[in-house]
């Protein structure tokens, strides 16, 4: 293996000694400026880079950034949400020299395990919190440790200092305790969740749909508690009951989604549109009315939660959710770079998906 080179390198080959050399690679006095110029045109010809590790105990930044993600691993294979986030914290994080580090668990508590190890061994500077629960215990730990965050898709913050918030999302959805200190509250990236699912329901209804079934993600997470929230609130404000516009949740995976379209397609009064809270599940469901002989958009229509390439290049092209996930990231990694350089936290608002129709939705037949 090749030998990294080391400061005694460098001071090796400039002929200065090796306090001189950190001298100038920190940019502290003691060496004249010929010096230090030419210690840090030896440390480029040789390759030289900080160790992380040896900065981290100094008490300099560790120059890496956290993300954990607690989801079961069969969930994760096909979906592309999370794929796109990542890119767009990682555009941010690689222009200013910034590892991501990444881990997936199986679930929560194993998360924050994550968090007190890399807290303990200085492994990263803050991280990037996802999937934001009802009751989390996240905010208050990360608060305890110290270690800035950002959350992405979590609701309002108590106190936070936002705009064009809801406040009827707040209560049962709410991740942050107000237990919290506001001084070491996480950054949050609000994501509209209540003004998309309005967005979906006004389309259908439009179309004449008045059976709608809701194919939720998992139950414990803050944003399907936004959305059937959301859904419940509209529903009653139109006159229709639970037994006509409702929430069913799931896993998140195609093979959830498939079991639940079965199930409520075989109801006495199956619902005449469907909208499930990803792509994966959206083409399991089409692939269930396919099979059961359920035209769609004919008898049925589907909408999906989050636009993909699967979206645009099935038949019919499924109805969906548009929004640049890419640069919801990118907004999480910002905020966080903005919080490490001393930032108060604060709540930023993503840009609201849009909807774009599609051929998978249509008017329900007469008869149904």
């Amino acid at each position: 293996m090749a030998r990294r080179p080391t400061i005694k390198d460098i001071a090796r080959r400039s002929g200065v000694s090796e306090s001189a050399v950190s001298f100038a690679l920190n940019d502290r006095p003691g060496v004249s400026e010929d010096t230090r110029a030419r210690v840090r045109r030896i440390a480029e010809e040789l390759g030289w880079q900080p160790n992380s590790a040896a900065r981290a105990l100094s008490g300099e930044r560790s120059g890496a950034v956290g993300l954990v993600l607690a989801r079961p691993a069969h969930t994760l294979g096909v979906e592309s949400f999370f794929l796109r986030l990542v890119s767009g914290v990682q555009e941010v994080l690689s222009a200013g020299r910034i590892a991501l580090l990444f881990q997936v668990v199986e679930d929560v508590d194993a998360e924050c395990a994550v968090y007190r190890r890399w807290w303990a061994e200085r492994r990263v500077d803050g991280v990037i919190v996802v999937d934001p629960r009802i009751d989390d215990p996240r905010p208050e730990l990360l608060a305890g440790l110290g270690l800035p965050a950002v959350m992405v898709g979590g609701p309002d913050v108590p106190g936070s200092d936002t705009t064009g918030s809801d406040p009827s999302e707040s209560t049962a959805a709410r991740a942050v305790p107000p237990a919290v200190p506001p001084s070491r509250r996480p950054s949050t990236i609000r994501a509209d969740d209540a003004g998309a699912m309005i967005q979906v329901l006004e389309h259908l209804h439009g179309l004449g749909h008045r059976r709608i079934t809701h194919l939720a993600g998992l139950p414990c997470l803050a944003h399907t508690a936004r959305r059937t929230a959301s859904l419940r609130t509209w529903s009653e404000g139109r006159g229709l009951g639970p037994d006509r516009v409702r929430s069913v949740v799931t896993d998140y995976s195609d093979a959830e989604g498939a079991a639940a379209t079965r199930r409520v397609l075989a109801e006495p009064e199956p619902p005449t549109a469907l909208v499930y809270d990803n792509d994966v599940m959206a083409l399991a469901g089409l692939a269930v009315a396919t099979e059961l002989g359920i035209a769609v958009p004919g008898r049925l229509s589907i909408v999906a939660w989050d636009d993909s390439a699967l979206c645009r290049v099935t038949h019919p092209r499924l109805t969906a959710l548009v929004r640049d996930t890419a640069a919801f990231g990118r907004l999480a990694a910002e905020e966080l770079l903005a919080v490490l350089a001393g930032g108060v936290p604060r709540t930023r608002q993503s840009e609201l998906p849009r909807l774009e129709p599609r051929e998978s939705t249509a008017p329900p037949p007469a008869a149904y």
